[in-house]
């Protein structure tokens, strides 16, 4: 595997799922694998899941482990070809990504949508300028328009806990104070086509994702309506893609108890962190049904993998 950049980097999702859970089981038994490699980690944003995570399944593989927070210790970086370098910054993204592969085996990052340009965050300009400069592998550790990791690991906590085998599995958007981007649902969404599963997303009208990649997914406004008889129940913000980058607090879609009720006994999933009792009330996310500890945990090996495959194939 050249790059993981996407859901759509995964060959035969079933099989990687098998894979994972095996490595789950023996997180050592590639210990070798990745001797005398090393991996560099860019943050261009927060993150504790992803780089903790990232760097454990390093580790688990034999990998060094660079890390380096752009936001802080990074020169400001120019994606634009042809640009006067003249105004706030430093360095082209050209310089930095061929310099990186000198220093590194494998690169992994890590940048938000900025969510002010609908075109400029979902052309994606941060990780393709870097997979097109680099003479490396480059992992996709959130994008402005994707998080593969997450929706792997979700894939991998499914199928641990599914009961049936066609599931039915809710994307619920959910208020928080801030505008988020739509990375994690997007993903999560096309991971969800690739699976035998009724999905269905529940969202208030305006809050559409992209057309491109819902397609024929089934849309619910009523989220109660969409709760009935649910197996699982993963839910996420996300900011408006029709009127970009806007948000909505609006209390009545919070998760309840209630309205878990309406579930069949479903599993409540969040990808962390969440807001308490904006997002979700106590009593849910504290719930025996709640598998985000365990949803959280199964992060390390979907890394893991991801980093297994490119290594292998080195």
């Amino acid at each position: 595997m050249e790059n993981y950049f996407s859901i759509q980097d995964i060959d035969s999702l079933s099989n990687w799922i098998d894979e994972a859970t095996a490595m789950k089981k023996k997180p050592l038994a590639n210990k070798t694998l990745g001797i005398d490699k090393t991996i560099g980690l860019l943050f261009f944003n927060p993150s504790l899941r992803t780089r903790l995570s990232t760097q454990k399944a390093a580790l688990n593989l034999g990998m060094n482990v660079i890390v380096m927070n752009f936001t802080g210790e990074g020169w400001s970086l120019e994606y634009g070809d042809g640009t006067i370098m003249d105004q706030g910054n430093s360095e082209h993204v050209k310089e930095a990504a061929q310099v990186v592969s000198q220093y590194c085996d494998v690169l992994a990052i890590r940048a938000f949508a900025k969510l002010e340009n609908r075109e400029e965050d979902y052309s994606e300009k941060v990780l393709k300028n870097f997979i097109k400069y680099t003479t490396i592998p480059v992992v996709n550790m959130e994008s402005a328009t994707g998080h593969p990791l997450q929706a792997l690991t979700d894939a991998i906590t499914i199928a641990e806990y599914r009961k049936t085998d066609k599931p039915k599995v809710v994307l619920s958007w959910a208020p928080h104070p801030k505008a988020l981007p739509q990375a994690v649902a997007n993903s999560f969404v096309e991971m969800m086509q690739r699976t035998d599963a009724h999905f269905v997303i529940t969202h208030p009208v305006g809050f559409e994702l992209a057309s491109q990649i819902t397609k024929e997914v089934p849309i619910d406004y009523n989220q109660e309506n969409a709760f009935k008889d649910a197996d699982f129940i993963y839910v996420k913000n996300w900011s408006s893609y029709a009127d970009y980058g806007k948000t909505l607090e609006d209390n009545s879609w919070r998760i309840t108890d209630e309205k878990m009720k309406l579930t069949n006994n479903a599993k409540f999933m969040h990808c962390l962190p969440v807001r308490r009792n904006v997002v979700v009330d106590d009593i849910v996310i504290d719930s025996e049904n709640s598998i985000v500890i365990e949803q959280a945990n199964n992060r390390t090996y979907a890394a893991q993998l991801v980093l297994k495959k490119i290594l292998e194939s080195k």
